[in-house]
C-alpha cells in the first residue's frame, strides 16, 4: 500500500472513529422509474428483488421540502436546497418539512457547531406540548463526528413530518452543512392497486396502504409513534391494519406472524378477543391456509365461548371505541350502545368463524357457532322492534352479522344511517365496520360519501397517513397540518394504522374483488360504482397470481384478469343503465340472453351487474354497450341540531348584562371544587366528569380578590373584588386532557348557553368544545377552537334539550373551564 492510501485511510478512520453505525443497512430496494401522484409513500417507485419475512428493517434518507426561520437576520437559509450551508448568527429556530409523515429520526451534519441547540419533531406543524407524564419530542442531540442525532429513544425511530434545529444560545457562527431524515422500512412491494374516477377515493387508498407499510415493523405489526408508550399491537387491535395489509402488499406471512404475536397479547378488551377472530378469517378466506386454523382452533373457540359465556349479562368492555356514543374510549365503555354493539359482534364472530369450519370440513364445529348465531338472533328477536335502541355502531355491527333481513336492515339505515354528521364514528378503527354495513345495506353512495368526509377530510387537513381519530369540523378550526385537538385517547396520533381498513373495504366493495372459497380458488369481481362513480380499475394478490380488474361505464371498456387455478364470477355494473351486449374478446356473450364462450360456464342478470359466471383463467377483452343515465345522487346536507353563536374575546370577566340573565355557574368560585351558581328555572342540574378516583374534573383557585377584569365578576353587577379559578383536567386522571359537563333539563326548552375558557396564567392554552345531545351523545355542534384565551373567551350555542359538552386540548398544558351562563334563545 502507497504511503498516499494509507495516509488516506487514517483519515478515514480518523473521521469515522466515533461516529455510530446506522442501526439497519440501507435499502436494497431498486429504482423501478414507477411514478404514482396519488400515494404519499415517498419510495412508491421502489422495488425489493424478493422480499422474506426474514428480512430486516432497511434505510432510506429523505431531503426537507421545505425550510422555515423564526428570524432570517439570525439563521441564513439562502441557497441551502442548492447545496450550501445553513448559516447560524443568532439565537433561534428552523423548521423543516419532509411532506409527509415517515418512520424514521432527524439529524444533521455541522463541522463548527457552538453554543447549545435541541431539536423536536413532530406530526404537525408546531412543536408537541406534552406533558411530564409523556415521553418528550424535543431533547439536545448526541453527537457522532460531525452528525448531530436525535435520539428519542431505543429504535430512534419515530413518526415524523416536522422537525426542528432551535439554537437556545449562541456565542459565535456556525454552520449546518446536510439536514436529513433517516427512516425505516420493511421490504414491502405494492401487489395491490386502486384507482377510480374519483382520485380522493383512489388516494385515500393508497393512503391507507402507506398508513400500514410504514408501521410493518420487523417483527410484528406495531406503530411508528414510539413515544405514546402503547403502540404495540395487542390482539385484535390490528384487525383493519392487517386487512389493509393483505390487499395492498399480499404480505401473507407477515400477517400470519403479527396473529401468532397477538394471539395470547390481550389487554382485556372483549371485542378485541373477537376482532382477533375475524383476523384469523380473513386470513384463511384470503390464503386457505388450512394448518395455521387448525393451529388456533383452541385459542378462537376459547375466545368465542367466552363470548357466548358472558352474553346478556353487561360483561366490562373495558373499552370498545373512542366515540362519545360507545362511553368515550376508557371513560364509560359499559353503556348501552356498547352493550349491544358487542352482542352483535359476538354473534357475527360465531357466525363467521362456523363458516370457514364448514371449509375445513369441522362439521361440529360448524354446527356449535352457527348454532350460538342463530339462538341468539332469535332469542333477540323475541322483543317488538328489538333494535329500537341501537345507535351506528350497535347497529352496524348487527347489519355485519349477515342475519338480518330487509326489514330490519332498512329500519337501521333510516335510523341512524342517513345524518351526514352522526353516520360518521369519531374512530377511523370504528368506521371500518361501519362502512361495512353501508355496503350488507347496499347503500355504497352513502358510503363513499362519509369515506370522503372521515377519511378524504383527513387527507384535505394535510395528512399523508391515517389518524386515531377525527372530525371534519376539524378542518375549519385547526387549519392546514395544524395541532389536531387532544382527546379521551390522549395525544391524538395521525398515523394511526387500525384506522386504515378503508383501502381494503375499496378493494372489496368497489372494485369488488372477494375470495369466495379459501384462498379465492373461486372469487367474485362485483364492483359497486354507485351513482358517483364512472371507472374503477385495480388489483389484488392471491396465492394463485394477481387479479386484475378495470371497469368504465363511460366508454364501455372493461378488461378482467383470472388467473391459473382459480375461477371467477364477474359481474358487469348496470349502474342503473340498460346493457344493450356485452362483447368478450370480440364475440358476443350477452344481449339479453347468454351466449356460449369458451371460459364462461353461463350468465344471468341480478338487479346490478350481467353476471358471467365460472370464468376460467385468462385475460378478457370486454366491451359493453349501454344505453339510459345513471342517476344523480343526492348528497345529505351537513346538519347540525344546535346552532353555534360565536366567539366572544372582548367581554372577559365582565359578564353582567352581557351573558347571564337567566342563570350562571362560576366554576370553582368557592374553591376545593364548589361552584357559586344560580341556575335557570328550565335547568335541573349541572354536573362534571373526569375519569378518576373522584371521577370529577380538578380545580384550581388562580388568584383570589383580584381586581383583574378578565376574571369573572362575583355577581351580574360586574363587582370587584373577583375570583379566577377554574375547573381543568389532568393527565394522570385519564390517557388524555379532557373532562365533560353535562347541563340537564326539565323539558325542553329553547336556551342559549355560553362556556367562558380563560388562559389566566398565559400558558398559551387553546381548547377545543365538542357538543353532544346528552341522551344520544350525537354530536349536535362542529368542533370549535378557542386559540387565544388570555384574555376570556366566551364561545355561545343554543338547543332546546338536555347537552354535554367536552372541553379538550389542543395547546398548553391542560384545557380549563371557568363559567356556564344561560339566556333566552
Amino acid at each position: 500500500m502507497s504511503t498516499r492510501a494509507i495516509f488516506l485511510l487514517l483519515m478515514f478512520l480518523a473521521v469515522h472513529a466515533t461516529a455510530q453505525i446506522d442501526p439497519y443497512p440501507p435499502i436494497t430496494a431498486v429504482k423501478t422509474g414507477i411514478k404514482n401522484p396519488f400515494s404519499p409513500d415517498p419510495i412508491f417507485g421502489y422495488s425489493w428483488a424478493d422480499p422474506k419475512i426474514s428480512d430486516g428493517l432497511e434505510c432510506y434518507t429523505l431531503q426537507p421540502r421545505n425550510v422555515v426561520v423564526f428570524d432570517p437576520r439570525a439563521i441564513n437559509i439562502k441557497g441551502f436546497k442548492q447545496g450550501k450551508p445553513i448559516v447560524i448568527n443568532g439565537e433561534g429556530y428552523i423548521r423543516f418539512d419532509f411532506g409527509q409523515t415517515n418512520a424514521g429520526w432527524l439529524e444533521f451534519d455541522s463541522p463548527d457547531l457552538s453554543g447549545t441547540v435541541e431539536m423536536t419533531i413532530s406530526e404537525y406543524d408546531q412543536p408537541p406540548t406534552y406533558a411530564a407524564s409523556y415521553p418528550t419530542k424535543t431533547m439536545v442531540p448526541k453527537k457522532y463526528g460531525n452528525t448531530y442525532r436525535l435520539e428519542l429513544n431505543p429504535e430512534l425511530y419515530e413518526g415524523v413530518r416536522y422537525g426542528w434545529i432551535q439554537i437556545r444560545s449562541f456565542s459565535k457562527t456556525w454552520h449546518i452543512t446536510k439536514v436529513r431524515l433517516v427512516c425505516q422500512v420493511r421490504p414491502t412491494n405494492y401487489q395491490g392497486s386502486f384507482a377510480c374516477s374519483d382520485t380522493m377515493l383512489t388516494r385515500i387508498w393508497y393512503t391507507g396502504a402507506y398508513t400500514v407499510k410504514l408501521n410493518l415493523l420487523k417483527d410484528y405489526l406495531g406503530a411508528i409513534l414510539m413515544n405514546r408508550g402503547d403502540r404495540f399491537s395487542w390482539t385484535g387491535d390490528a384487525h383493519p391494519a392487517q386487512a389493509a395489509s393483505m390487499v395492498a402488499f399480499g404480505n401473507y406471512d407477515f400477517v400470519k406472524m403479527n396473529l401468532a404475536h397477538t394471539s395470547t397479547q390481550s389487554n382485556g378488551i372483549r371485542s378485541y378477543a373477537l376482532y382477533w377472530v375475524l383476523s384469523l378469517v380473513d386470513y384463511y378466506r384470503y390464503t386457505g391456509d388450512a394448518s395455521v386454523l387448525r393451529d388456533y382452533i383452541a385459542n378462537t373457540t376459547d375466545k368465542l365461548d367466552d363470548a357466548y359465556r358472558v352474553y346478556g349479562t353487561k360483561p366490562n368492555l373495558l373499552f370498545y371505541g373512542w366515540d362519545e356514543r360507545l362511553g368515550a374510549g376508557f371513560e364509560h365503555p359499559d353503556v348501552d350502545e356498547s352493550q349491544n354493539a358487542y352482542k352483535m359482534l359476538s354473534i357475527r364472530a360465531w357466525q363467521e368463524f362456523s363458516e370457514v369450519m364448514a371449509a375445513l370440513g369441522e362439521k361440529h364445529l360448524q354446527q356449535k357457532y352457527q348454532g350460538y348465531a342463530r339462538e341468539k338472533i332469535q332469542a333477540e328477536r323475541q322483543g317488538d322492534k328489538w333494535y329500537g335502541d341501537f345507535g351506528l355502531h350497535a347497529g352496524a355491527d348487527a347489519v355485519n352479522t349477515g342475519l338480518l333481513n330487509q326489514n330490519e336492515r332498512d329500519a337501521l339505515y333510516k335510523k341512524s344511517f342517513t345524518d351526514k354528521v352522526n353516520r360518521i364514528s369519531y374512530s377511523p378503527f370504528n368506521q371500518y365496520f361501519v362502512i361495512k354495513a353501508f355496503a350488507g345495506m347496499q347503500k355504497y353512495d352513502d358510503a363513499l360519501s362519509s369515506i370522503r368526509d372521515l377519511w378524504g377530510g383527513q387527507i384535505t387537513y394535510g395528512g399523508t397517513t391515517f389518524f386515531e381519530d377525527y372530525r371534519p369540523s376539524w378542518n375549519e378550526v385547526v387549519g392546514i397540518n395544524g395541532t389536531v385537538p387532544a382527546n379521551q385517547c390522549g395525544f391524538t396520533s395521525l398515523c394511526h394504522p387500525w384506522g386504515a381498513g378503508v383501502t381494503k373495504w375499496l378493494s372489496e366493495e368497489v372494485l369488488g374483488i372477494k375470495p369466495t372459497s379459501p384462498g379465492f380458488t373461486t372469487f367474485d369481481i362485483l364492483p359497486h360504482l354507485g351513482r358517483t362513480l364512472t371507472a374503477v380499475s385495480g388489483k389484488t394478490p392471491t396465492l394463485h397470481g394477481v387479479i386484475s380488474a378495470d371497469f368504465n361505464t363511460k366508454t364501455g371498456i372493461c378488461n378482467v384478469t383470472v388467473p391459473n387455478g382459480t375461477t371467477g364470477r364477474i359481474g358487469i355494473p348496470k349502474v342503473e343503465k340498460n346493457i344493450k351486449h356485452i362483447t368478450i374478446n370480440g364475440k358476443v356473450v350477452w344481449d339479453g340472453k347468454y351466449h356460449l364462450l369458451a371460459g364462461i360456464n353461463g350468465a344471468n342478470e341480478s338487479a346490478e351487474h350481467i353476471l358471467l359466471n365460472g370464468v376460467k383463467p385468462g385475460h378478457y377483452k370486454i366491451r359493453v354497450v349501454y344505453s339510459g343515465t345513471t342517476p344523480k345522487y343526492t348528497e345529505q346536507p351537513t346538519r347540525y341540531a344546535a346552532k353555534f353563536l360565536g366567539i366572544d374575546n372582548k367581554t372577559g370577566g365582565n359578564w353582567g348584562g352581557v351573558y347571564g340573565k337567566d342563570g350562571y355557574v362560576l366554576c370553582n368560585y368557592e374553591g376545593n371544587g364548589r361552584d357559586r351558581a344560580v341556575l335557570p328555572s328550565y335547568v335541573s342540574s349541572i354536573s362534571y366528569y373526569k375519569f378518576g378516583a373522584d371521577k370529577q374534573p380538578r380545580n384550581v383557585v388562580w388568584q383570589a380578590g383580584t381586581d383583574d377584569k378578565r376574571a369573572l365578576a362575583p355577581d351580574k353587577g360586574n363587582t370587584f373584588p373577583r375570583t379566577a379559578a377554574c375547573l381543568y383536567a389532568a393527565d394522570g386522571d385519564q390517557i388524555g386532557y379532557t373532562f365533560t359537563t353535562t347541563i340537564a333539563l326539565k323539558e325542553e326548552h329553547a336556551y342559549k348557553v355560553s362556556l367562558y375558557v380563560l388562559d389566566w396564567d398565559h400558558n398559551q392554552r387553546q381548547i377545543a368544545v365538542e357538543m353532544f345531545d346528552a341522551s344520544t351523545s350525537d354530536l349536535i355542534a362542529p368542533v370549535k377552537v378557542v386559540k387565544d384565551a388570555t384574555g376570556g373567551a366566551y364561545l355561545t350555542f343554543a338547543y332546546n334539550r338536555s347537552a354535554k359538552f367536552r372541553i379538550n386540548m389542543v395547546r398548553g398544558t391542560n384545557p380549563v373551564l371557568s363559567g356556564l351562563f344561560f339566556d333566552e334563545d
